[in-house]
């Protein structure tokens, strides 16, 4: 049978789709190969910044060069944003929009079997070859639309394989129509994965044996929102229509050990939502949150069309750790060199962060996106990459100095924690690689199987970064 390589690029909810599209191949029958030996090559694509698009570009040269007979199908956001400048490239095959990234793995699997798109008929779960977009001349034909109405995998099933942690993608597009973000464009606006389907999913993951699964959307706060407040069949009650009353149905409904949630934006994180850190923190719901900040300046929260201000992040900050306790592990997004954003400003920021106990930050310089409020912005009032790259490195300087008084507090500590995939290197070493229930990166000594349960002792934190252990006992 031919073999396949999906190469992941961006977020979270990115790297979901294309697990699930590596899923639904196995299940075709592919194999995993390596890039230099695989039939079909699934870029999956970033479009966020202007390096994001460079890298994938470069990797589609790269793959070209390194496995010329290989076609090449390229998807993901910068797919949906710019598919003729992909559909042009030396050796693509294919352009897949997020519009219609359901329709991926079948396209796949027709160029790992050297199928003509031509033949695809009426019940094939293809368009049909009328309503393929072509951009120029011999260019790869192109899957994109603005309905996305083929945007969710829902049929993939969720296993603790190589990624012992999957991430369940139920929440798919975003409103809020920061000036920055080109995501609108790229994903549309916001979708929810039904009660039903999370539910079948999150059961399936159990049953394959898996331990904790992570909640991800591209703004997985605003899940529900969209769903129609029908009944359940044969329930008294109405289905869950919000992100916090569907946890609450899991934990409910199934046995998952362990539930992570990924990025919410603050102004998510309400009463409801608090609550569900309150009740279940450090027992099933991990005590993590990472809360994209962006700027601590109100000024530039304004110009960026952020819906909050320092004082209301601060606050819902305040209480997350009122509800989960001083183990909670605080994580943010950081914008840097937004248009305007002068010194003055960029010290707010650079202050605001440093009264905040953050445990970890992303970090990232401000990249114009064609089609936002904020490219013109960028032309009236761009900030000069050495001031970008003094302010990167005094914010890169503040991160690993909280992110390391953050792990210090837990050495002499018992905490709960799951086993990964180890690397080849810490193997050698004697070593398990291991992730704390509350999001710390773990050394444990001798060897365990990736997915268990342990109860661990910190005993020291290396030069690294990562807590050395012990395992106490297994859960």
């Amino acid at each position: 049978m031919p073999g396949f390589h999906v190469e992941h690029f961006g977020c979270r909810a990115a790297r979901a789709d294309g697990e699930a599209v590596s899923e639904r191949l196995r299940s075709a029958g592919l194999s995993e190969k390596l890039l230099s030996e695989a039939e079909v090559l699934i870029v999956n694509t970033c479009s966020v910044t202007a390096e994001a698009d460079r890298a994938a570009r470069a990797f589609i040269r790269r793959a070209n060069r390194l496995n010329p007979a290989a076609r090449i199908l390229v998807t993901g956001c910068y797919a949906q944003r710019a598919p003729n400048e992909l559909a042009g490239m030396t050796g693509v095959s294919a352009v897949v929009g997020n519009s219609h990234k359901a329709l991926a793995p079948e396209i796949a699997l027709r160029l790992a079997q050297s199928q003509s798109f031509a033949t695809a008929g009426p019940g094939s779960g293809l368009v049909s070859i009328e309503s393929i977009l072509t951009g120029q001349a011999g260019a790869a034909p192109i899957w994109v639309d603005d309905s996305f109405a083929h945007s969710f995998l829902e049929e993939t099933k969720l296993v603790p394989g190589s990624q012992t942690r999957p991430n369940l993608k139920i929440q798919e597009g975003c409103g809020n129509r920061c000036t920055f973000c080109v995501i609108p464009q790229t994903r549309g606006s916001s979708r929810s994965l039904p009660v039903a389907a999370v539910l079948k999913q999150v059961e399936g993951f159990v049953s394959a044996g898996g331990n904790e699964l992570v909640l991800s959307g591209i703004n997985l706060g605003r899940w529900g929102r969209d769903l129609s407040p029908d009944r359940e069949e044969g329930a008294a009650h109405s289905s869950p229509r919000t992100l916090p009353s569907l946890v609450r149905r899991i934990f409910e409904l199934t046995g998952l050990p362990w539930l992570r949630l990924s990025s919410i934006e603050p102004m998510d994180w309400d009463a409801e939502m608090i609550a569900l850190m309150c009740d279940f923190g450090g027992n099933r719901l991990a005590r993590h949150a990472h809360l994209p900040l962006q700027s601590g300046s109100d000024a530039v929260l304004r110009r960026m069309h952020r819906r909050y201000r320092p004082w209301h992040y601060e606050r819902k900050v305040a209480a997350l750790i009122h509800a989960a306790g001083p183990q909670l592990t605080l994580g943010a997004d950081v914008m840097v060199g937004f248009p305007g954003e002068t010194d003055a400003e960029f010290d707010e920021t650079l202050a605001f962060i440093r009264r905040l106990p953050f445990a970890y930050l992303h970090l990232f310089p401000f990249s114009p996106r064609p089609g936002t409020r904020a490219w013109a912005l960028h032309a009236e009032r761009p900030v000069s990459p050495q001031a970008v790259e003094e302010r990167m490195s005094a914010l890169r300087e503040l991160a690993a100095e909280k992110s390391k008084l953050h792990r210090r507090r837990f050495v002499g500590s018992e905490l709960d924690a799951i086993t990964l995939q180890t690397p080849k290197d810490m193997s050698v070493a004697s070593c398990t690689s291991a992730l704390t229930e509350n999001f710390l990166p773990v050394a444990l000594e001798g060897h365990l199987a990736a997915n268990r349960l342990v109860r661990v002792s910190v005993k020291a934190l290396n030069a690294e970064g990562v807590l050395q252990a012990v395992a106490l006992n297994l859960m």
